[in-house]
């Protein structure tokens, strides 16, 4: 992880980047359900799981978020300010094994309400070890301005 400034001006509508990928465990679901209080069956009780059309504990939703973002965290640039994220969706399921990554392109730029400020949209997919994607979203960015 390093600090690298990154101006409004930097970005490239197109560019990409991918980061390295990572397993998922039990020892996630276990830890997140702790977290967040869902324990629900779909994620902790294997054996009603096999009774279900999936077949076996899927991840949380949440979970698989916040590894994926946290994937993508190895630049920290001080000129951006994370506004959120949009458009969300659960493709597939992630089970206890699967290896994911994730890809983050610049998808869209536009004008702030501050004029010393621009937006910047990076489509973030999380992607399994079988090429399938397995969760989007968009992260939406307020960047500062070259002066």
């Amino acid at each position: 992880m390093y600090f690298k400034s990154t101006f409004f001006e930097d970005y490239q509508l197109g560019e990409k980047r991918v980061t390295l990928g990572r397993t998922i465990t039990e020892t996630d679901f276990v830890v997140h359900a702790g977290h967040t209080g869902d324990f629900f069956p779909h994620h902790m009780d294997e054996e009603w799981c096999k009774t279900q059309p999936f077949g076996q504990r899927i991840a949380h939703g949440t979970m698989v978020l916040a590894i994926g973002v946290g994937l993508t965290a190895s630049e920290i640039n001080p000129e951006a300010f994370s506004k959120g994220y949009d458009r969300m969706r659960f493709v597939k399921p992630v089970h206890i094994g699967d290896t994911i990554h994730s890809e983050i392109t610049i998808s869209e730029k536009g004008d702030a309400k501050r004029p010393e400020m621009g937006t910047v949209t990076e489509h973030l997919e999380i992607i399994n070890q079988r090429g399938e994607v397995v969760m989007v979203c968009d992260h939406l960015l307020l960047v500062k301005r070259k002066n």
